[in-house]
C-alpha cells in the first residue's frame, strides 16, 4: 500500500494538573480549536448522570465487569476516584493510534505512568502548573462550585500532585490561558512530526536511496 505524505500514527496526549490549574479549560479549548483531537472515553462503575450517553461520555459497566476487565488486562490505566473505578480500555486506543487519530486524556500522574507503560512512544505528557498556590486557591474559590471543605481538600492534594511535575515530557505554567493553550498547540504540532509517527518518511527515504534517479 502506498503511504501518503500526511499519513501518520496517532498521538496520545495527557494533560495533568492540580484541580484549578486549568487543564479542563485548556482541554475544552484545544478540542474546540482542533476537532481531530477527541477525549478518551473511559469505562466507569458509577451510574450514568442525566444526559450522559453510553460510549460517548463513558462506558458504564458493573463492578464485576470492571474487575474482570482488570484481571484480563483490558485497561491501559485505571484508578479509584471517589468510591468508583474509572479506566481507559486498550483496544479503542490501539485502533485510534493505527488510524492516525489523536486522543486526549485528563488523568493524574499515576494514570500517566500506567499509560506510559502501556504505550510508551505513543504518549506525550504535559503537566500544567499554576503561577502560585495563592492564585490556585483564588481560581478554586472563583468557580463557586465547591464547599470550603472541598476547596481545602483540593489545596492539600495539590502539593502531592505538583511534586510529580518532573515525570512529564513538558511542563507549562498557566499564567495566561491563551498563551498556555498556544504552547500546547505548538507541542502537539511538533510531536505529530516525530519520525516514528510518520511511516511515509521511512518509505520515502528508502525509495530515494534505492532509486536516486526517479
Amino acid at each position: 500500500m502506498e503511504l501518503r505524505p500526511d499519513q501518520r500514527r496517532g498521538l496520545l496526549i495527557v494533560l495533568s494538573s492540580p484541580s484549578g490549574a486549568g487543564k479542563t479549560t485548556i482541554s475544552r479549548m484545544l478540542m474546540a480549536a482542533d476537532p481531530t483531537i477527541t477525549m478518551s472515553v473511559s469505562a466507569t462503575t458509577r451510574e450514568p448522570r442525566p444526559g450522559e450517553e453510553e460510549g460517548v461520555h463513558y462506558y458504564f459497566v458493573s463492578d464485576d465487569t470492571f474487575t474482570q476487565m482488570v484481571e484480563e488486562g483490558e485497561f491501559a490505566e485505571w484508578a479509584y476516584v471517589f468510591d468508583h473505578r474509572y479506566g481507559s480500555p486498550k483496544e479503542p486506543i490501539k485502533q485510534a493510534l493505527k488510524d492516525g487519530r489523536d486522543i486526549l486524556f485528563d488523568i493524574d500522574w499515576q494514570g500517566t505512568q500506567q499509560l506510559e507503560t502501556a504505550f510508551g512512544n505513543d504518549l506525550v505528557s504535559i503537566f500544567i502548573l499554576p503561577p502560585s498556590m495563592r492564585e490556585l486557591e483564588r481560581r478554586l474559590r472563583d468557580r463557586k462550585t465547591d464547599s470550603e471543605e472541598v476547596i481545602e481538600g483540593r489545596m492539600r492534594r495539590a502539593s502531592g500532585e505538583i511534586v510529580h511535575w518532573n515525570e512529564y515530557d513538558y511542563v507549562l505554567v498557566n499564567d495566561d490561558v491563551n498563551e498556555c493553550l498556544a504552547k500546547v498547540h505548538a507541542i502537539i504540532a511538533a510531536e505529530r512530526l516525530r519520525k516514528h509517527r510518520r511511516p511515509y518518511v521511512a518509505d520515502l527515504a528508502r525509495k530515494l536511496v534505492e532509486r536516486p534517479n526517479d
